[in-house]
């Protein structure tokens, strides 16, 4: 394959900082309050989502919003810089953008009039929704006592069909403990067992969870583990060039999927990559990935990469960390992108295993 083809996306989440409150175990996208203070420029923000206009489709049934349908803004915490969340809501609103909703952990929410003045004057601006992160993760640096305040604020304005909760399950769980402030994710565990075995189970599923990104480094004690080879046959083509819930970063990188860390090229140029599509010539972590795992593999045992003696949670995991050390140990890939992501879990890589 020469040239990757791009499909016009019809879903989309901006990220517009890499910026956060904490440093979830969960994170595909490795924020944390150590990120760059980089957010994305307004003019650059304009010209992306210009760009994602013509394709961006609304979500179905009309009138609610999807976590992979429609136009999401997203982080890090978008709520870090408010004037900025609230410039992008009226810029989308402007271009006719449907079904748009921001993702949020709380952590503002001091109060439930507080959390419901923001959410009605974004809802005014346009605003359709909110995504509320509720889970173990989140709670372990934001008191659930906010979050509660959020969640309700948000139900108050936007109603049921504007409102997500990320994730019911553990919600329920949560509060099923009797929890207010923040709690470690080990005492949630722990305490989960004590109060009903059956309840860890429902609690904690890790079915609910991506196995990429900061996870396979943090909760991989949690996922079977395979060989290499489990995953050598793997193609992750079509992930690639799938159409729905793609991203864009406030460095403006198009990132296909979920695969934080692959930049197909610069979103402010998008209707260039779709017509034209990414010439692979250059790029050959991609071309690798276009091809299979197994290529990928090969390509970083190249430049000096040894497999995990304990094997890999899920081909995410493979991919990963076979391009941490192409980022990292070897440099110069333009597809691998932005750096402080790489380098972000660099620094979790070298942690030693977990016991057990």
């Amino acid at each position: 394959m020469e040239v990757l083809r791009v499909r016009a996306p019809v879903s989309a989440g901006v990220l517009l900082s890499y910026k956060c409150t904490g440093e979830c175990r969960h994170c595909m996208y490795a924020c944390s309050p150590l990120a760059p203070g980089d957010w994305i420029d307004p003019g650059g923000l304009r010209r992306v989502l210009e760009e994602l206009a013509p394709s961006v489709v609304p979500a179905s049934p009309r009138g609610r919003i999807g976590v992979n349908e429609g136009l999401h803004f997203t982080g890090g915490e978008p709520f870090l810089n408010y004037p900025l969340l609230l410039e992008a809501v009226r810029l989308a609103e402007e271009l006719g953008f449907p079904s748009v909703f921001v993702e949020t952990n709380c952590f503002w929410c001091t109060s439930v009039e507080v959390a419901r003045e923001r959410f009605s004057e974004l809802r005014a601006a346009g605003l359709e929704g909110v995504l509320v992160s509720a889970n173990p993760f989140v709670v372990e640096h934001v008191p659930l006592d906010r979050v509660e305040k959020g969640l309700a604020a948000a139900l108050e304005v936007f109603g049921e069909r504007g409102t997500l909760v990320y994730h019911p399950v553990y919600l329920r769980a949560l509060r099923a403990l009797g929890v207010r402030g923040t709690l470690k994710f080990e005492d949630y565990e722990r305490r989960l067992l004590e109060l009903d075995p059956a309840l860890l189970l429902a609690g904690f599923n890790p079915g609910i969870l991506l196995p990429m990104g900061r996870l396979v480094y943090t909760l991989a004690h949690l996922y079977e583990r395979k060989p290499a080879k489990a995953f050598a046959r793997v193609s992750c083509a079509e992930e690639l060039t799938r159409d729905w819930h793609v991203h864009v970063d406030c460095y403006y990188n198009y990132i296909p999927g979920y695969c934080a860390g692959i930049s197909l090229g610069d979103a402010r140029r998008l209707r260039e990559l779709v017509e034209g599509g990414v010439d692979l010539g250059d790029r050959p972590v991609l071309a690798a990935l276009a091809e299979s795992l197994g290529s990928l593999l090969e390509l970083a045992r190249e430049h000096g990469y040894r497999e995990l003696e304990r094997g890999y949670v899920s081909p995410c995991h493979l991919c990963l960390d076979a391009r941490l050390h192409l980022a990292i140990e070897v440099g110069g890939f333009k597809e691998l992108q932005p750096g402080s992501f790489y380098e972000a879990l660099a620094r979790l890589r070298e942690l030693p295993p977990r016991a057990g």
